[in-house]
């Protein structure tokens, strides 16, 4: 009897424990599974932390490509150095101080009149060094870090210790003259700094007015429709038919002196219809999506639905032939300043240095340089656009 009992008791105080294990075993796996929970609970806010818009992505896997980032790299340094072109080469200060003012002539580079007339009338303009310090022995100067000049052939002790600049087929490069010197004693090293202004100024300024009217009337042909359509799409034709250097020829017939700026509208009024197509499908295809629907059902305006629901979602696929663009135009001002077409002759580019090597073929530096920077401004331009081509390309966003 008492044996049973004993047992009994063991039964009964075994049973708590096995409760106590089932308990325990229990909380584990539950605190396992809120541990679980938790992580996948981190891991899906880790990745809508992670997650990128459109154009991060983009410009995510435009990064992975080298050649299109070394690319993008070269053009970035040519906008450098058109906005410092002036303080990169030239003969005048970048700043001075003359007769108690300071003074900044090196804006003259930019347009001729912010130079200040003062310099003129002293007769400083073409040797600030020797000429400031007759004038005014208080003055000092700071001046460009290449010393010479696009227009002016520098005299021997312009500037103190210096000799004079050679001339024709004795401006062979040199320590003095980086890229040589053209036939009148030019600097080719200045000329091709501040020709990368007129260079990038031609591409941008006339891919810009393309871009403009084309984006403007391919989304509205694309959005109206109807008769809209039809003559927006006729214009095109007729645009395209004539050709971009009969149009700019005739127009040279008709402007009295025509300069660069003439040069860059012409190009831009002729190279706005490949844009014009390409914005006029994609609204064509994007105004039947549910946002423009929604945004129609809570009342927005046809041009509130037009440039801030539809145009920023047409926008990828009209940059790539808006960089194309720009080294077409480029290339085409560079052609018209190598045949001395729609050019005045105090504009600095790189194809009016190609036409100085055209006439003194003996001076192989001028066709040398400027055709080697022409030949990689255009191929940049072309790397970038054919990137752009592939990374906005939904059909291989899920390749490298």
């Amino acid at each position: 009897m008492k044996k049973s009992q004993k047992n009994k008791k063991n039964q009964v105080s075994s049973k708590p424990a096995a409760k106590y294990s089932e308990n325990s075993s229990t909380g584990q796996s539950a605190n396992g599974q809120s541990e679980k929970s938790s992580s996948q609970a981190n891991a899906g806010t880790a990745v809508l932390e992670r997650s990128r818009g459109y154009w991060a992505e983009t410009w995510v896997r435009f990064r992975r490509r080298r050649l299109a980032m070394t690319a993008l790299g070269y053009v970035i340094l040519l906008s450098l150095v058109a906005i410092f072109s002036p303080m990169i080469a030239g003969t005048k200060p970048i700043i001075c101080q003359y007769k108690g003012q300071i003074y900044f002539p090196c804006m003259g580079y930019f347009y001729p009149s912010w130079e200040n007339p003062v310099f003129i009338h002293d007769d400083i303009v073409h040797a600030y060094p020797r000429r400031l310090k007759e004038a005014d022995p208080e003055s000092w100067a700071i001046f460009p870090l290449v010393y010479n000049d696009t227009t002016y052939r520098v005299r021997e002790n312009d500037m103190p210790g210096r000799p004079e600049n050679p001339y024709g087929t004795n401006g062979v490069p040199s320590l003095q003259n980086l890229c040589g010197t053209n036939a009148y004693g030019y600097d080719v090293f200045a000329m091709l700094v501040h020709g990368t202004r007129t260079a990038l100024l031609v591409g941008f300024v006339s891919t810009g007015l393309a871009a403009l009217i084309g984006i403007t009337l391919g989304a509205f042909a694309g959005f109206f429709g109807g008769w809209i359509d039809i003559i927006i799409s006729r214009m095109l034709e007729v645009v395209i038919c004539v050709p971009t250097l009969i149009m700019i020829l005739a127009f040279v017939a008709v402007i009295e002196n025509p300069s660069i700026w003439h040069v860059m509208v012409i190009i831009g009024l002729t190279s706005w219809p490949k844009i014009a197509r390409l914005m006029r499908g994609e609204f064509i295809k994007l105004k039947q999506s549910e946002y423009v629907a929604a945004a129609r059902s809570l009342g927005a305006s046809r041009f509130r639905i037009i440039f801030r629901h539809i145009l920023p979602n047409a926008l990828a696929p009209v940059l790539v032939p808006i960089t194309f663009s720009i080294a077409a135009s480029i290339l085409l001002e560079s052609s018209l300043s190598f045949l001395g077409i729609a050019t005045s002759s105090s504009a600095i580019s790189w194809g009016s240095i190609l036409h100085n090597g055209h006439q003194n073929l003996a001076m192989w530096w001028l066709t040398l340089f400027p055709g080697i920077l022409i030949f990689l401004t255009v191929l940049a331009y072309n790397l970038i656009g054919e990137a752009l081509q592939e990374v906005t390309d939904p059909r291989q966003r899920g390749s490298r």
